[in-house]
């Protein structure tokens, strides 16, 4: 692969991630509330979920699925339903949180359901599809071998996603002394959770290319 080419790939891979998206509303939500370990295991599921749509996008799958009206909806109802469950349950956690039962119920979470929830956000977003699929072949060079190619894009985008969602959380765990007391901590999760619905709803808006 050509180091130019690399160059302006990885150039858009960053602004690409580092643009806010429920992904990254996740690792602030952790962040806040949970520890760096828990940060770091979220943000491994994010990036699993976008080595599966990388993978289904280079494999020819892809395209099936954004020229299948019926296979991109299901897709589109999936995400938009679990963002919205999402923003359902940050609401509950407001309204019946205190700091010390919060942080109890919290602590009884496995690890599993913190690499899920991530997982699940990655894989049912349609957005990353269409920066696969269109995108991806764009910096492709078909007169060498793809499957180096694919390793190296991926393997790129997937680093920027994990520091890029690993450092959200940090500065939001930073910034948890902000929210130290049990009012804070409810409109932090009202409004966390209003944004996981309304991009839930929004994601019903989203058309493929």
């Amino acid at each position: 692969m050509n180091l130019d080419v690399l160059l302006v790939y990885s150039l858009v891979s960053f602004f690409y991630v580092i643009s806010p998206g429920p992904a990254v509303f996740l690792a602030l939500a952790n962040g806040m509330a949970q520890d760096m370990k828990v940060v770091s295991i979220s943000s491994f599921g994010n990036i699993v979920g976008l080595f599966i749509l990388s993978t289904i996008s280079i494999s020819g799958l892809g395209a099936i699925l954004t020229t299948s009206a019926t296979l991109f909806m299901m897709v589109k109802i999936v995400g938009a339903a679990y963002l919205i469950y999402l923003g359902i349950k940050q609401f509950r956690n407001a309204k019946s949180m205190s700091m010390s039962n919060s942080n109890n119920k919290a602590s009884r979470r496995s690890n599993r359901s913190y690499f899920m929830e991530s997982f699940l956000i990655a894989a049912t977003n349609p957005k990353p599809i269409i920066f696969f699929i269109a995108l991806f072949p764009q910096f492709l060079n078909l007169e060498a071998a793809i499957l180096p190619q694919f390793l190296i894009m991926t393997g790129v985008f997937m680093f920027f996603s994990f520091f890029s969602l690993c450092s959200y959380g940090f500065l939001s765990k930073s910034a948890k002394h902000l929210f130290n007391n049990e009012n804070r901590m409810k409109w932090f999760h009202k409004i966390t959770g209003g944004i996981f619905i309304g991009m839930g709803v929004a994601l019903f808006q989203f058309k493929s290319v």
